[in-house]
């Protein structure tokens, strides 16, 4: 047969007559996006996103439907073609319903994989929901421990009665590793010979010099503090993150390669010139360690102290002197922290002095209430006005009587005065906890925003300086550890790149989200109570410093992680309409509008259809027609209302299925999947492994995907020339023996009636 030329996109290829465009790109590994293509299928041309130019041909043509020709020249990008594939996922989008991602990891600023760590809890596999949690941030049992936890605040559970414990199951994990030791080591990149300064050896100091040392990089991290660890070591008290558990976890950090040298303050022991000139990049991660001021007279008289000065006093074992009563002035959770300390060093009254009411306190509602627990005092509505001293220490303050008025800049209702109303409270002790701001000293000639914090591009970490990068609460302003963990980790991956010579911004990946759902939704899902560890009893802890909070036995820690609704998509790692979304920088609303919602509960044993998520591409109805030669699933319906059904919309399972999976295995969209076996249906990426079937002597072939010790799937094998690619319903679906714990591991023989182990 006589080879015909063709270029595409100034590649010279070859092709037969006969083939199409699409055809003959795939054989050369030249990539057209598309979603209904299937080479043992008839071309259909339902998707159009294989749309390239022809020269000489003024429309766009479908490659798959578009044979090729001699001397044809091919494009397949341009502004044109990106326009139309773009306009053309936003058409599949508007009528597609579900969630790519959980809201929970949505709502993590380090966008941990909450849904697939609780998943893999509950099916038992703590090591590999530790490697995954470690894909984001490197102290899973430290921020288990403080993490105001906002993916819980965001957890679907919410809608039926309470979220999943998912701060604390992180905890859970992360602590049964540190104390059960593992076989888990963090994948190195071999050594590049660049060298990263890390100024600041707090939450984003310690993750961006974890991940740089991953890809292959020298990080050293100077910390001005006689140990690493920021506010978690200083800020954050003992009796909430005891310290032995951070230096475990930053000890881990150390095995990757990373160097730590404390006691050495930048710009009086060494220079940031000093520190240009020896390394390739600087990351500055200082945090903000001065408090700030309470702007009201007074405030300058011996025993008033700011919230982060006295919580670092403290854990440095510095002595400490607060008389019998003290006022924190404050609502958040270093307030919290330091009136919970306050107690725990003998204080008889503490009293928190907040202007607002406590449904506006941005404290985590679990320390306000422990603080009550504790003996806590709360006076709302209070603002001081002037701090009076004897003999030049604090005696007395007077503060002034507030009421909430409209909501001010940060969506909070504006405490405003009310006139003549004034309580003036004895003290010997204020402790002013009402935010905290960057101490930049040292740092030369890096520029600073009117707010104190080092001026950075939010994209790409850059500094006003060549070389210099900037994270955390230095740079972005006071946070919660998580978000400083976050900006560690964008961080190194830009400077990575950096490194390399080129700087990547930071993009914020597109996914589908169900918004507007209300309880109404979740009306059938089953009420389970949620498991809370055990708290010491107020009366001990108040105290001492000892750890409060105790962690789940592995009991309940499966038991809670099993309460996962599984909102994220589990074909989310392989779906090619999510894929090429991000590729061409969808709007996801662009044509919003009514979507069409069908009730497709087919209760089949093996497969879970879902409608809402289908783009009507037509693969799963022409493969089981045209491949298998079942018609199980058909088109129904036209225009706008047009859907993938079963025959006179009959349940899957009460049609002619024969369950081998080929719909599932050629959606690409997720709308098609299967019910997956093991204890908890957990989306995550898996490892294949080429194995064969053995339930007869056909010798299929299969692709057995895997995590940890959990057999997942058992995927067909495209290739094989046994089976084309095709298996029945054993070989797709009934490898669940495996998991049996009967099932025999070791050769054995039955010898007068007892199975003993014998050799292979």
């Amino acid at each position: 047969m006589s080879k015909l030329r063709i270029n595409i996109d100034g590649i010279e290829v070859t092709g037969c007559k006969g083939q199409t465009i699409l055809q003959v790109a795939m054989e050369n590994g030249i990539e057209i996006p598309n979603l209904c293509h299937d080479d043992r299928l008839k071309v259909y041309g339902a998707c159009g996103l294989c749309v390239v130019e022809v020269e000489g041909v003024p429309k766009l043509l479908r490659a798959c439907a578009t044979e090729v020709s001699d001397n044809m020249v091919v494009t397949t990008r341009s502004e044109r073609i990106d326009q139309s594939r773009k306009t053309t996922l936003e058409l599949m989008l508007a009528n597609h319903t579900g969630d790519c991602k959980a809201p929970c990891q949505l709502a993590c600023p380090a966008e941990t994989d909450c849904q697939g760590y609780v998943g893999l809890i509950a099916n038992g596999e703590y090591e590999e929901a530790v490697s995954l949690i470690k894909d984001k941030l490197p102290l899973p049992a430290s921020i288990g421990r403080v993490c105001p936890h906002p993916c819980e605040d965001a957890c679907r559970r919410n809608l039926v009665d309470k979220p999943v414990a998912i701060a604390a199951l992180k905890r859970f994990v992360g602590d049964i590793v540190l104390e059960k030791g593992s076989d888990l080591k963090t994948d190195i990149n071999p050594p590049t010979g660049k060298k990263v300064a890390i100024i600041g050896g707090g939450p984003s100091g310690l993750t961006c010099a974890y991940f740089l040392a991953r890809e292959g990089h020298y990080a050293v991290i100077y910390e001005a503090m006689p140990k690493a660890g920021g506010m978690l070591r200083y800020g954050i008290p003992q009796y909430r993150l005891p310290k032995d558990v951070l230096d475990m976890e930053i000890d881990i950090i150390k095995e990757t390669g990373v160097e730590i040298n404390t006691g050495i303050k930048i710009g009086k022991d060494l220079s940031l010139d000093y520190l240009r000139e020896n390394y390739d990049a600087v990351y500055i991660a200082i945090g903000a360690w001065q408090s700030t001021d309470i702007r009201c007279k007074g405030e300058d008289l011996k025993g008033v102290l700011g919230g982060i000065d006295f919580l670092v006093n403290v854990a440095r074992k510095k002595p400490v002197e607060l008389g019998e009563k003290v006022a924190v002035i404050g609502g958040g959770n270093t307030a919290m922290d330091a009136a919970r300390t306050a107690v725990r060093l003998g204080a008889k009254k503490v009293m928190v002095i907040y202007r607002r009411t406590e449904q506006e306190m941005p404290a985590e509602e679990l320390e306000i209430r422990e603080a009550r627990e504790e003996g806590v005092e709360f006076n709302f509505l209070l603002a001081p006005i002037e701090i009076i001293g004897e003999d030049g220490h604090v005696s007395k303050m007077r503060c002034q009587r507030m009421k909430m008025g409209e909501p001010d800049a940060s969506g909070r209702r504006r405490p405003i005065p009310v006139e003549g109303e004034e309580v003036t409270l004895e003290v010997d002790t204020v402790i002013a906890a009402i935010g905290q701001k960057v101490d930049a000293s040292g740092l030369g000639e890096i520029g600073l925003t009117k707010k104190g914090t080092i001026q950075y591009n939010e994209r790409t970490f850059q500094t006003s300086i060549e070389g210099v990068f900037a994270g955390g609460d230095s740079a972005a302003g006071p946070g919660i550890a998580i978000e400083a963990i976050a900006q560690g980790k964008k961080a190194a991956g830009v400077i990575c790149g950096y490194l390399e010579g080129k700087v990547v911004p930071v993009s914020e990946r597109f996914y589908v989200k169900q918004e507007g759902l209300t309880e109404e939704d979740f009306k059938d899902e089953e009420v389970k109570p949620r498991v809370d560890f055990k708290v010491m009893e107020s009366a001990a802890r108040k105290r001492n410093f000892l750890e409060v909070a105790d962690r789940y036995t592995e009991e309940d820690a499966k038991a809670e992680a099993k309460r996962c609704m599984e909102c994220g998509c589990g074909d989310v790692f392989d779906c090619k309409l999510l894929a090429y979304s991000n590729q061409y920088n969808v709007e996801s609303n662009k044509f919003a509008g009514i979507k069409t919602e069908t009730d497709a509960d087919d209760k089949h044993p093996f497969i879970d259809r879902n409608p809402d998520k289908c783009v009507l591409c037509g693969l799963c109805v022409r493969t089981c027609s045209e491949v298998t030669g079942i018609t199980a699933l058909c088109v129904a319906e036209r225009g706008f209302d047009t859907i993938v059904t079963t025959p006179f919309r009959m349940q899957l399972k009460d049609t002619n299925c024969i369950a081998c999976g080929q719909c599932v295995s050629v959606c690409p969209v997720g709308a098609l999947q299967e019910r997956l076996t093991i204890e908890k249906s957990v989306p995550v990426e898996q490892v294949e492994t080429p194995s064969l079937c053995s339930y007869c002597s056909m010798g299929c072939n299969t692709n057995l995907a895997t995590r940890g010790n959990m057999l997942i799937r058992s995927l067909p094998n495209r290739e094989s020339k046994v089976d084309n690619g095709l298996l029945c319903i054993k070989g797709r679906f009934g490898f669940d023996y495996v998991q049996s714990e009967a099932r025999l591991t070791k050769p054995m023989i039955r010898i007068n009636g007892e199975l003993k182990e014998v050799t292979f």
